[in-house]
């Protein structure tokens, strides 16, 4: 299995830098890859955890158009424990982040936590792939809820030979 391959099919273009995948599907497909702070060309990359399952992405997206940062930051403002908890995520994620940076890092550097934010929620895709990959993320176990199971009756992606292509057979589970 060509994991950069996979990718490129699910996203629907050739990913911009180096790829690690971070969590992957009961088929053993990609969900979650994790990538470097800079992208293959030089600039600034301030997601770590890029959501590749197009199931996720469907699922996330509606939660996204349903109002879903709004109700992710109205939590965080009525809630002080969540609060705390996606303070220290977003703190979590640009400590990893930076630690990735090598002695020969660009001058410009990716800024500001979960997928780039500096107050609030910008996107739940970074933050349930954030939660997706492992992490302690509040606003991605929330989405959560409503994202899981990723329970796929057939591969989202076929690879034969040396390509890879999304699956025309591949349908929506209900949940």
């Amino acid at each position: 299995m060509n994991d950069r391959r996979i990718v490129a099919a699910q996203i629907g273009r050739e990913p911009r830098s180096a790829i690690d995948v971070a969590a992957r599907c009961h088929f053993g497909l990609p969900v979650v890859i994790k990538v470097p702070p800079h992208l293959d060309d030089g600039t600034p990359f301030p997601t770590t955890y890029w959501l590749t399952c197009p199931l996720a992405s469907k699922r996330v997206g509606r939660l996204e158009a349903a109002g879903g940062v709004k109700a992710a930051e109205d939590r965080i403002a009525a809630d002080s424990v969540f609060a705390d908890r996606h303070r220290a995520a977003a703190e979590r994620y640009r400590r990893d982040r930076d630690a990735m940076l090598g002695p020969e890092a660009p001058a410009y550097l990716p800024d500001g936590g979960v997928g780039g934010t500096r107050r609030g929620v910008k996107c739940l895709h970074a933050h349930y792939a954030d939660h997706a990959a492992g992490n302690d993320n509040p606003v991605g176990e929330d989405a959560a809820i409503d994202v899981e199971p990723l329970d796929c009756a057939t591969v989202c992606v076929v690879q034969e030979d040396d390509l890879a292509f999304r699956n025309p057979n591949w349908r929506e589970p209900r949940l």
